[in-house]
């Protein structure tokens, strides 16, 4: 009787109050506050609710009863009758259904779907934005209207699910019992946490439980209207979740409500309507003409992640497979969301600067990673987990289709044909990267055959561009090209490699790319990866070029980016054959090459899958088993400071022995000096274990074979365009030209060698022999095959320079073809084939008419009206800078790639004929069965590992090197050596290296001890003045030999690399308080006593200063007094030298890392490379020998008349000091720049004395009281006597001779 009479009446009573309570808001503050008072008031009734559920579940199956019985509610709803106060409340509760629905007037509906029906296609129909997604809707419709007036362009409405039969998404909600309503006024009034536990406490009841799924299925969209107007969305979000997860998390639930309330369906339009509402045209490619819109990464729907609540129950219902199946199954569900991912396609789109920097830093790129890994990136990993076996490849089959219609969709929205638009970029891929994941599961897991899902060349072309834009970009943005943008590009390009995203951006986009190289012509792509990276005009082999698109302080770090990334591209195996347990190690050990690692560190580190529930995170279970075969524990220790330093894991030494692989380091190196950090600690461990003395260069390892799907791939080291830009290249470094780094070199073996090891089928020498001229189509090379193009030879090349250049003045021999390239076999080239490319640039000649080619075989394939539309662009394909300033030039080669490596070996020994092919001592090491899978060395090791697999794939190759060998070499009568005259050989030149280091280390040894003898001026006797000028005069004809501690090489200073000191320079004013007093000072205790004496060191000679411009001529007391006594410029030093330029080379490393420095490296500032204490200049020494520098140090004991006399006589030479200053050289440039340091230092006014502002006088009084400053300073640091005193106590060192000498010179 009570559930029948009482419980309905008392629960209607409590909706009644929530109607009254409610206000449609005109203005948001007052209605917010009326709603808390109203739950104030109402809160003793929920409380007694709540009492209720806790008595049992006798008592909770009553009120599942009352709740959801709808004659009950019925009965009083209609039962209103006259009462004034409950019509009213009733007039409110209509009002606040009205804007519960998703659907607007039905002449816009009717208008929306005839313009869809007319053919115009799902993605560009999806302007959609905020106008058309809930323009019926209350008080929102009007800004979304606005939205819609701000050209996004024609607002289109995307078709819903085929299975969508139910229209209560759409419409106006409407209640049929207490339950419905109660949840409903519970989503208006926010969640408030009474409601929230008395519905939460009801679950227990399974009928109950049901029921409250359904009814918050039904309110789903109204959940997400309330969520998008909140202003406590953090709170509310949290209180649906707290919900939603105890709904969703249940299997059997999740599936029941998909099939009868079409769960999927209304999620997946939720969510689509969700984003709707921040659309705006995007700029991609096409800026006035784009059809596509994407999110509005500023819109505070995604910097405040108010989505998040909505996405975490879709990728809740999917981890459950029955939902997930039925997901992947229905057609229309699938287009729905690839039209969703599609809002995210091209977000965040950056412009890069070129004239002024940007005057706002936008942060909106944290809200654009955030919402592709939690909105895209996590559903994709969700619904990959379900595709595992071969019964589920229908499934894949299903996404890959409707995803490359969005991508299609996409392209023709953006107006894209083949050419991406310069300076733009996005990180932001993610159909692209549903579509590499999908295809990688289905190779990996089920069986499918890749070329059966794969699209067509042209597609493929297309789907390649803006992936290689992203790699492109980020060789850019390293290469300080986007400075200009600020430091928000650089966080993107860093976030994209960041371990939390790296699983779902760049391995899914180099996967793509590996892909799209496997079946594409190889010679197209390698031509395009050049052309992105922007250095064709660089692959000439002129000695000078233009490059039309690339500034020249950019090109040898962008030609370093284009071969890492081809190397990367050549060398990962993540989703081309590596298991995940190989994966997992690889990354392991990736990350403890770096730097050691703690355990969560290390965790942290590791990329993980973003869906924790997806079940297919590589190696989770033997993460721990891993850890204990890469790697030592080394154990907390105590630091004599008393704080305890973390327990560390380090690579075990067979790691780096056997494992460290420098191409994964790369890849995922957040910061660039996390790779040099990597070789410096490989370079310790080969020292200090004995395998390799010198400076080695990245091992080469050999990678794990690649899936029979993927061979194609290899391709790319087979083709002639790549074997071109390794020829120039080789030649370019052997002939010194600018811009090729030693990793340029590098990297340009690793490819060589990577050819090597993925050779096709061995070639028949006796077939190549007689028949390679016949086969040569080109100038270049006779085929493709990396083999046969080593040996063969190029004897002229016409290349494009300018006309300033050398080339010039040579004329084309006879023979020579008018190619763009001329090989040995020039004089048989065809007629034609010589018009044909007449004039064209040297290099890439070739692969543009290649492309047009290509371009035009898809065109005849393709409808006229694409024809049209391409015609436009190919155009683009003539010559790359081919300008009327330059001319053609003939230039002179009569190389192979053989002959060029083994003149890189005499080069990078240093010796001539320093590579003897090891074969024609032992004929052995051409036929051992495999070599080494890992190798360690340097450059000319790697050389010889090259020409010795070269030689063990050919017999032709084998006698050419020989031959070439012998052409280097002096002519000699052939002479067999015996092992035992070998070990003659090798003991005499082992001792001729032994007596060589001997007397390097004699010299440096004898270099320290002047050093040292230098530096000590505590003379204790005459007997010790005696010693120290005999050993200084024994050395006096020695030069200064200095190290340089970064590059390790010992010499002279010199004019043109001079050498400098590490100093630091700071501004002191401790001289100014010495007083001529000796009683202590006294703090003042009365006004008349001060606490500033007169008789200062530095207010004496202030007045003496004045009192002396007052009688005499400025220049005369200007060389008359010292000053420095206040702001003088102290300068300390740690005693490491360096050489300039490679300090330069140094500070621009640290610039590319100055957000994680302690210190303003744009001030000059840096720490020592060896010792790392702080230090801000560099001050030059001076080149000459030992004895000019002694006449500083040398003890005298003569009389003031004899030192004056010696003073003038030093004055009158200060004119001829520095002869060669007067000409520009390096070294004046460093004194000049050391010169502005040592005045920034210090204050203006701490400077300038002169009557004359500018003075030259000034100057050379202040560089001269420099020296002054820091003699007294070391007096003071001494004890006040320079020979009695102890040496100074600093943790730096005086640096006087450098200071008396240098500034002394450069004021001259």
């Amino acid at each position: 009787m009570m559930s029948e009479l009482v419980l309905p009446q008392f629960i209607f009573s409590l909706i009644q109050y929530l109607r009254e309570g409610y206000n449609e808001p005109a203005a948001d503050l007052p209605s917010e506050k009326d709603l808390h008072k109203t739950l104030q008031i109402l809160e003793p009734h929920v409380s007694f609710l709540e009492d209720l559920t806790k008595m049992g579940g006798a008592m909770r199956s009553v009120l599942t009863q009352v709740l959801t019985n709808q004659q009950f509610y019925k009965d009083l709803s209609s039962g209103i009758g006259e009462n004034a106060c409950a019509k009213k409340s009733h007039e409110k509760y209509l009002v606040a259904l009205k804007g519960s629905g998703l659907a607007f007037p039905e002449d816009k509906l009717a208008c929306g779907i005839q313009e869809q029906a007319a053919g115009t296609s799902t993605l560009a129909v999806q302007g959609l934005a905020g106008a058309t997604a809930t323009s019926g809707q209350g008080d929102s419709s009007d800004e979304e209207d606005q939205d819609g007036s701000q050209g996004v362009g024609k607002r289109k409405r995307v078709k819903l699910s085929s299975t969508t039969k139910d229209q209560s998404i759409m419409d106006v909600l409407k209640h049929k019992c207490f339950l419905e309503e109660l949840l409903f006024w519970t989503i208006k009034y926010e969640f408030p946490q009474k409601m929230v536990t008395f519905l939460l406490n009801m679950l227990p009841d399974q009928d109950y439980k049901i029921a409250f799924t359904k009814t918050f299925v039904q309110h789903y969209a109204f959940i997400m209207k309330t969520l998008k107007k909140s202003h406590e969305s953090d709170t509310m979000s949290n209180r649906i979740v707290h919900i939603s997860v105890q709904l969703f998390s249940n299997e059997e639930l999740a599936r029941q409500v998909t099939e009868e309330c079409q769960l999927l369906d209304i999620m997946v339009t939720v969510l689509l309507y969700m984003m709707e509402s921040c659309l705006i045209k995007s700029e991609l490619q096409d800026e006035e003409n784009s059809l596509h819109v994407v999110v509005n990464c500023g819109e505070a729907l995604l910097k405040n992640n108010t989505y998040w609540p909505l996405v975490s129950d879709f990728i809740n219902i999917l981890s459950h497979q029955s939902v997930a199946k039925k997901f992947l199954e229905d057609h229309g569900l699938l287009v729905t969301w690839m039209n969703f991912v599609s809002f995210f396609q091209g977000m965040n789109l950056n412009k890069r600067e070129l004239n002024e920097h940007v005057e706002f830093e936008s942060q909106t790129y944290y809200a654009a990673f955030a919402a592709e890994l939690e909105a895209c990136a996590q559903p994709m990993w969700g619904l990959l987990s379900h595709c595992k076996v071969r019964e589920t490849q229908e499934y894949t089959r299903n996404v890959v289709r409707y995803c490359l219609e969005a991508l299609q969709d996409w392209f023709d929205a953006i107006n894209f044909v083949d050419e991406p638009a310069p300076n733009q970029v996005t990180f932001h891929l993610p159909l692209h990267r549903y579509f590499a994941m999908f295809l990688s599961k289905a190779v990996k897991c089920q069986e499918l055959d890749l070329d059966s899902i794969l699209p067509d060349q042209e597609m493929l072309m297309k789907l390649m561009i803006h992936p290689l834009q992203i790699q492109a970009s980020l060789s850019e943005i390293h290469s300080n090209m986007w400075v200009r943008n600020g430091l928000q590009i650089k966080g993107q390009a860093m976030t994209y490699v960041q371990s939390h995203f790296c699983n779902s951006m760049i391995d899914p986009d180099i996967y793509l790319l590996q892909v799209c190289a496997s079946r594409l012509d190889p010679d197209y792509f390698i031509s395009s990866v050049f052309e992105r990276f922007k250095v064709v005009d660089l692959l000439t082999m002129a000695s000078q070029h233009q490059n039309t698109v690339l500034d020249s302080e950019h090109e040898r770090s962008m030609l370093e980016g284009a071969l890492t990334f081809l190397v990367l591209l050549l060398s990962l195996r993540l989703h081309l054959g590596m298991t995940d347990d190989e994966i997992l190690r690889a990354e392991m050990v990736a990350q403890l090459c770096m730097n050691d690692r703690t355990h969560s560190s290390l965790l942290d580190l590791i990329p993980e899958n973003p869906n924790p529930k997806s079940g297919i995170i590589p190696g989770s279970l033997s993460f721990e088993s891993v850890l204990s075969a890469v790697a030592d524990f080394k154990a907390p220790v105590f630091e004599p400071g008393g704080s305890m330093q973390q327990g560390m894991y380090t690579p075990k030494a067979d790691v780096w022995d056997k494992e460290f692989d420098p191409v994964m380091v790369i890849l995922r190196t957040v910061y660039r000096r996390d790779v040099q950090s990597a070789m410096d600690r490989y370079t310790a461990f080969l020292k200090q274990s004995g395998k390799f003395p010198g400076n080695p260069w990245p091992p080469y390892k050999k990678r794990t074979p690649l899936h029979p799907s993927y061979q194609g791939l290899t391709k790319l080291l087979h083709c002639k365009t790549l074997h071109i830009v390794l020829f120039t290249l080789l030649y370019k470094i052997l002939m010194d030209h600018q811009n090729l780094s030693e990793h340029v070199l590098c990297m340009v073996l690793y490819l060589i060698e990577l050819g090597l090891e993925n050779s096709p089928e061995q070639e028949t020498d006796e077939e190549d022999s007689v028949a390679g001229q016949e086969r040569c189509h080109d100038s270049w090379f006779p085929g493709s095959h990396l083999v046969t193009n080593m040996r063969h030879f190029i004897n002229y090349v016409r290349v494009r320079v300018p006309e300033t250049a050398p080339e010039v003045k040579r004329e084309a021999p006879a023979s020579t073809s008018s190619d763009g390239l001329a090989s040995s076999q020039s004089s048989r080239q065809p007629k034609s084939l010589q018009r044909e490319n007449s004039g064209t640039a040297q290099v890439f000649s070739l692969v543009a008419e290649r492309r047009k080619k290509f371009q035009e075989i898809i065109n005849r394939n393709s409808s006229e009206a694409s024809q049209v539309v391409r015609s436009k662009t190919s155009m683009k394909w003539s010559a790359p800078g081919a300008t009327p300033q330059l001319t053609t030039a003939i230039l002179e080669v009569k190389e192979s790639i053989l002959s060029l490596l083994i003149k890189l070996h005499h080069k990078l020994s240093g010796k001539q004929n320093s590579y003897y092919p090891p074969w024609l001592d032992d004929l052995e090491v051409l036929i051992q069965p495999e070599l080494p899978k890992y190798s360690h060395g340097d450059g000319m090791t790697a050389v010889e590992r090259i020409l010795l697999k070269g030689a063990m794939q050919s017999r032709l190759n084998k006698r050419i090197i020989e031959d070439i060998c012998r052409k280097v070499t002096p002519p000699v009568p052939p002479k067999r050596i015996s092992s035992a005259e070998k070990k003659t050989l090798d003991k005499e030149e082992r001792r001729q290296k032994a007596r060589e280091r001997q007397q390097k280390l004699l010299a440096e040894f004898a270099s320290r001890q002047k050093s040292f003898m230098e530096t000590a001026m505590d003379v204790e006797s005459p007997d010790a003045d005696i010693a120290m000028e005999i050993a200084t005069s024994e050395q006096h004809v020695s030069e200064a030999v200095y190290d340089c501690v970064i590059c390790g090489q010992s010499g002279p200073s010199t004019e043109d690399r001079p050498t400098g000191l590490v100093v630091l320079l700071q501004a002191s004013s401790v001289l100014g308080q010495c007083r001529n007093s000796t009683e202590p000072k006294k703090l003042p205790t009365t006004e008349e006593e001060q606490i500033y004496p007169w008789d200062t060191c530095a207010t004496v000679y202030d007045v003496r200063l004045t009192t002396l411009q007052r009688y005499f001529k400025d220049s005369s007391c200007l060389q008359a007094v010292s000053i420095g006594w206040e702001g003088g410029v102290y300068v300390q030093t740690c005693g490491h030298t360096l050489h300039i330029d490679c300090h330069k080379s140094y500070m621009e490393s640290l610039r590319n890392d100055q957000v994680l420095q302690g210190f303003s490296v744009d001030k000059g500032e840096f720490t020592c490379p060896l010792c790392r204490q702080f230090a801000n200049s560099v001050l030059p020494c001076y080149p000459g020998n030992n004895g000019e520098r002694n006449i500083w140090q040398c003890h005298s004991n003569k009389n003031m008349q004899d030192l004056v006399k010696e003073v003038e006589e030093l004055q009158e030479q200060l004119g001829t000091f520095p002869v060669s200053i007067s000409s520009e050289t390096n070294l004046s440039k460093e004194m000049e720049s050391v010169m502005k340091d040592i005045k920034n230092t210090t204050q203006k006014k701490y400077t300038d004395y002169s009557k004359t502002p500018g003075s030259p006088d000034n100057d050379f009084l202040f560089m001269y009281s420099v020296a002054r400053t820091n003699l007294e300073l070391e007096l003071v640091h001494r004890g006040g006597n320079l020979c009695l005193g102890g040496a100074s106590t600093a943790g730096k060192r005086s640096c006087l001779n450098s200071i008396i000498e240098d500034p002394c010179k450069l004021s001259v």
